[in-house]
């Protein structure tokens, strides 16, 4: 019997390329700002933050948490 490997999107995700290199801790220091600019104006554009988050999916949870609390926020 096979073991599972990883799945599809978490191999994508390790080999994402994630330069120009931005850490965790940047990441959470400048996500509000860049989840609201993104929202804002979909051609907003921080190829930092978009490299790190489509490598790491903990940061990338938490901008799409961000992003469904905004969305659903009154007026």
């Amino acid at each position: 019997m096979t073991e599972p490997g990883p799945s599809a999107e978490t191999i994508s995700s390790l080999l994402a390329d994630t330069s120009p290199y931005l850490s965790c801790d940047d990441c959470f220091a400048q996500i509000d700002e860049y989840v609201e600019r993104s929202m804002a104006d979909p051609r907003y554009d921080d190829p930092a933050m978009t490299a790190h988050l489509a490598g790491c999916g903990a940061c990338a949870e938490e901008a799409a948490t961000l992003r469904e609390l905004i969305s659903q926020a009154p007026g």
